[in-house]
This record gives C-alpha cells, structure tokens and sequence, in this order.
C-alpha cells in the first residue's frame, strides 16, 4: 500500500543538499506532492511531502533517507499523513489567495504580530512569509532602513472591509505602509501604475504651500484638517480652501514648485517602473500646473489633476470643473 509522508530536513546549508536528497527519493519511484524550502542565517528548512510506492524501492526510501542525511549532517523528521487528511488538505487549497505586504523602516517582531493577529482574527491563513527587502547592516541608521515582508495567505474574510480598515488603522499607528490584495493573474500582470500626488508623491499638501504664501495658511489648514476629519467633503472642502487663494499672484507658483520635495524613493521607484514597461499616470485633487512639473521630472505618461484658474496673472479662486474628487478618479480608472 503506497504511503503518504512528510519529510522535514533542516541543518546548516550547503550547495548539493536539495539535489542530493531529491536523488535518493528518486531511487525509489517517488512522487512529489509538496515542496518548500527557505534559509534563513545559512540554515536550511526543507519540507518535502511524498508519495511512496509499494514496491521493493520504495520500501527503503525512509531508510536511505535517514542515511543520506546522516551523511550529509542534517536533522530529519518524517510525520505520516493518511489519504484522508491529504484529500482534505487539497480541497482547502481552493479557497482565495491573498497577498499581505508590509513596508517598514526596520522590521519588528511587534509589526509582524500585529499583521498576523488580523489575518487571524478575520479567518486568513498564512501559507508563506517571505521578507522581499534586502539583508542590511546592523549598524544601519533608523531613517535610512528598508523592510520589507510579504504574507501569503489562505480563506475568505469574514469582512474584508473590516479587515482593511484595521490594517489601515494599525499602519497609522506602527508607521508602516501595508497593502491587502488578492492574488491573482491580474495582481501579477498589471502594467499601470497610478499615483496620488500631494502627501504621496511629494512631501507637502500643495494647497496649504499655496496658502501660507497668500498669507491664509490657518484657514486653509484648518480647513484641510475639517475635510480629513470627515467634516466636510472633498468638493465643499476644495471649493472653500480655493476661494481663498483668490489674488495670489501668478509668480509664486514657480518658486513654490522649485520647493516641492520629492518622497524618499520617488525618482528610483519611476525609473524602474519604467524599465519594467510600466506605464504610469497621477490621479490628484491637487492642481495640473505642480502635476506636470513632476510629469516631467519623474517621466510620468498621464496626469489627471485639478486646473488653477489665472485671469491677468492672479488665481481667481474659482474652482474649474470637473473637478478631480473620489469619484472622478474611480471613473478615470475606468476610462
């Protein structure tokens, strides 16, 4: 009767381990039905789950296999799984896939449990992890880190708004960017990348610069804080904060788009996008004028974004519709 069994091989790596056991399993006819293998430090983690035939070859795989390792100093565990968990285990490998990326300046141990304690809670389980950023130094400074984790994981949510409002709350409060998509062929073949602007791509909230030149920077401000609360909306929100921007002259656009600082990671992140044959576009509430200044810094091929109306080189104040809000942007999506 043909077997069932998980292999666990862990010891320090070494070049020749994989194709060394897969050799010996070979010897025997078996079939692979799983497989995973990571190194973290130089030490290995090799799970490897097989079909054994009945037959005299397969009868001594475990065997040869515990000699093989012996051999080859490594630590080896065998688990047998019966038919029915196997089957079982295979159904359960139709449920929805999801992708969980995390983004940090130095990865903690509080961050990855915070992110696992959601996609618990919420009924997903993590298949894999893979830290996608590269290995840094310890004596790396904390404003100059890269971290980054992606998670694997399995089932459908129970709510998945719920879930992605807590991720969003928890990344507030770690500091940390953390994305939730499905995984699928889409995920894996998009060739549009879309960007906001203001507080994404530059540092600064364009308006509240526009603002403190025309001297009305509190109000603005204030405003921008009201709209963000859920005061008011974006439009009522825009149409106010503009008005008073009425006669700012025209001269001070330039010098405060001089000013603009790029987000940490900007031009490198464009440039690759570029040489993967991204196309990339803006999507802001923010105005054309500062929109197209990073257009042709960063080579971005589209920019949707509000216009600044001037008559005799002052801002009007006057909002020019369409205006560029939530909505309009889900429809230039889909245009």
């Amino acid at each position: 009767m043909r077997e069932i069994v998980l292999i666990n091989i862990t010891g320090v790596d070494r070049p020749g381990l994989t194709a060394a056991i897969t050799g010996v399993l070979a010897q025997g006819g078996v079939n692979i039905l799983d497989i995973g293998q990571a190194v973290i430090h130089d030490t290995l983690s090799f799970g490897i789950l097989v079909e054994i035939p009945d037959t005299e070859q397969g009868k001594s795989v475990l065997k040869n296999i515990l000699f093989k390792g012996y051999e080859l100093d490594q630590q080896v565990r065998f688990t047998p799984v019966s038919e029915e968990d196997y089957q079982q285990w295979v159904g359960n490998q139709g449920k929805k896939r999801h992708i969980v990326t995390l983004l940090t300046r130095k990865v903690t141990a509080g961050q990855l449990q915070a992110v696992s304690s959601i996609t618990a809670k919420y009924g997903l389980n993590i298949d894999h992890i893979d830290r996608l950023s590269g290995r840094m130094p310890l004596d790396t400074p904390a404003d100059k880190g890269k971290g980054c984790i992606e998670f694997s994981v399995r089932g459908e949510a129970a709510d998945s708004q719920a879930l992605r409002a807590e991720f969003l709350s928890v990344a507030q409060e770690l500091n940390v960017d953390i994305a939730f998509q499905e995984d699928s062929l889409f995920r894996r073949n998009r060739r549009l990348a879309v960007f906001d602007m203001d507080s994404t791509l530059i540092e600064a909230e364009v308006i509240d610069e526009l603002a403190k030149a025309a001297g009305v920077g509190e109000q603005v401000s204030a405003i921008t804080e009201r709209a963000m609360a859920g005061e008011l909306d974006f439009r009522a929100s825009f149409k106010e904060r503009l008005a008073l921007l009425k006669g700012l002259d025209v001269s001070v656009l330039d010098s405060i788009g001089a000013s603009l600082r790029l987000t940490e990671g900007a031009e490198t992140l464009f440039a690759e996008l570029k040489r993967l044959g991204y196309k990339t576009a803006i999507l802001s509430g923010g105005f054309t004028y500062f929109a197209k200044q990073l257009q042709a810094k960063l080579g971005i091929d589209y920019v949707f974004a509000n216009e600044l109306e001037v008559l005799d080189g002052k801002v009007t104040g006057v909002a020019v519709e369409p205006i560029v809000d939530a909505q309009r942007k889900a429809d230039l999506l889909k245009e």
